[in-house]
C-alpha cells in the first residue's frame, strides 16, 4: 500500500515537472514585445495619477469613536497621539503615518476623501470604508514621479508572463473534454 502511494506521488511529481516545462516553453515561444511592456507601463502610470499624497489616519470600529477623535483634534490634540487608538496595526505606532502613495492605492472612500484635503487639514466627518471609520489628515502632496521603465521592466515581464500562463491554462481548460 505504501509503494502504491509512493508511485502515485512520483507520477504527480513527473506531471508537475512536465507541466512546468510546457508552460516555460510556451512563454519562451511567445515572447512579450517591448511595445506590450511599454503599453502596460503607460497604463499603470495613468492609473496611478499625477499626484501622490503623504497621509496619516486613525481607523476605528464605530462612527461615534471617529467623531470623538475629530472633536479632540478640534480642541488641539495631536493627531499622532490620537492615532495610538487606531485599529490599523501598520500605522498606529507611527502616529498614523501611511507614507507617500497614490489615492488609488486606498479603498475608494478613503482615496476620494484624501484628494479633497489641503495640506495640514483633516476630515471633519468620519470616512466610512469596509474596514471601519477613518479620520484622515493630509501631511503633504507632490507630483508623482514613477520609476523609469527600465527599472520596472523585469517586474512587468514577470507579470505579463504570469498573465500569459493564466490565459493559456484557461484556454486549455475550455478546450478540454472531461467525461
Amino acid at each position: 500500500d505504501k509503494n502504491a502511494n509512493i508511485q502515485g506521488q512520483i507520477e504527480l511529481a513527473k506531471q508537475a515537472v512536465l507541466i512546468r516545462a510546457y508552460l516555460s516553453d510556451y512563454v519562451k515561444a511567445h515572447p512579450i514585445s517591448e511595445a506590450q511592456l511599454k503599453a502596460e507601463y503607460d497604463l499603470i502610470k495613468t492609473n496611478l495619477g499625477a499626484t501622490e499624497y503623504k497621509a496619516r489616519h486613525v481607523l476605528v470600529e464605530k462612527e461615534d469613536d471617529a467623531k470623538a477623535i475629530i472633536a479632540k483634534l478640534e480642541k488641539g490634540e495631536k493627531f499622532s497621539e490620537l492615532a495610538k487608538a487606531s485599529k490599523d496595526p501598520g500605522s498606529k505606532d507611527k502616529g498614523g503615518e501611511l507614507g507617500w502613495s497614490s489615492p488609488k492605492a486606498y479603498v475608494k472612500p478613503f482615496g476620494d476623501a484624501l484628494v479633497l484635503l489641503k495640506k495640514g487639514e483633516y476630515t471633519k466627518t468620519p470616512v466610512k470604508s469596509d474596514f471601519g471609520y477613518h479620520v484622515i489628515q493630509l501631511d503633504d502632496s507632490r507630483p508623482m514621479t514613477p520609476p523609469p521603465f527600465e527599472q520596472v521592466k523585469p517586474q512587468l515581464q514577470q507579470r505579463a508572463g504570469q498573465q500569459q500562463v493564466e490565459n493559456l491554462v484557461k484556454e486549455l481548460r475550455n478546450k478540454a473534454k472531461v467525461d
